[in-house]
């Protein structure tokens, strides 16, 4: 709907789906042996504009190699601790209450700071289904799953790894 108002035009968009609330206490959690992560919004229930979840990672934990993704930005909110990421080939740390855009086409990577916890919200737009992907790596991570899944799946869930010296350098000389 188009209105004009003292020449200003305003447009009003009706959304292809309805509010979505997760309650902390209903939401689904999978996990590995170094982060928790809670789904709370997944592609199917936003009309594919966005997925989100939360992942509280252990001291020093890793939480994704090197990747990028084709179609979807990426966005972090660090809750609580420090984040350790990796962006094109520059290595920085995030701290509560930052916040962090990867655009499209862009290595990344993170893990929680060294000797720091990280209490991290995750949004990706657009949505690609990623609660299955979330699943499938906490499988492959405890040795329920074979690793072999992971790659077979990165066109399904835009998730293309990448090597990264920077980052492989970061990672070797964490305490």
């Amino acid at each position: 709907m188009t209105t004009k108002t003292n020449e200003t035009t305003q447009t009003t968009q009706t959304a292809d789906f309805g509010p979505v609330l997760t309650r902390a206490a209903d939401a689904e959690t999978t996990r590995d042996p170094s982060s928790v992560m809670t789904l709370l919004a997944d592609s199917g229930h936003t009309g594919g504009r966005l997925t989100s979840y939360r992942s509280t990672f252990a001291e020093g934990a890793v939480g994704a190699p090197a990747h990028l993704h084709t179609k979807a930005s990426e966005m972090f909110f660090v809750i609580d601790g420090a984040l350790q990421v990796l962006v094109g080939e520059e290595i920085t740390v995030l701290e509560a209450g930052d916040f962090l855009v990867v655009p499209p086409h862009t290595p990344h990577a993170f893990a929680a700071a060294p000797g720091r916890t990280a209490d991290v919200l995750f949004v990706f737009t657009p949505g690609a289904g990623r609660f299955d992907y979330l699943r499938l790596l906490g499988r492959v991570m405890r040795g329920e799953a074979d690793p072999q899944e992971i790659k077979d799946s990165s066109e399904r869930f835009d998730n293309h790894y990448v090597d990264s010296p920077a980052w492989r350098e970061a990672l070797a000389t964490r305490s």
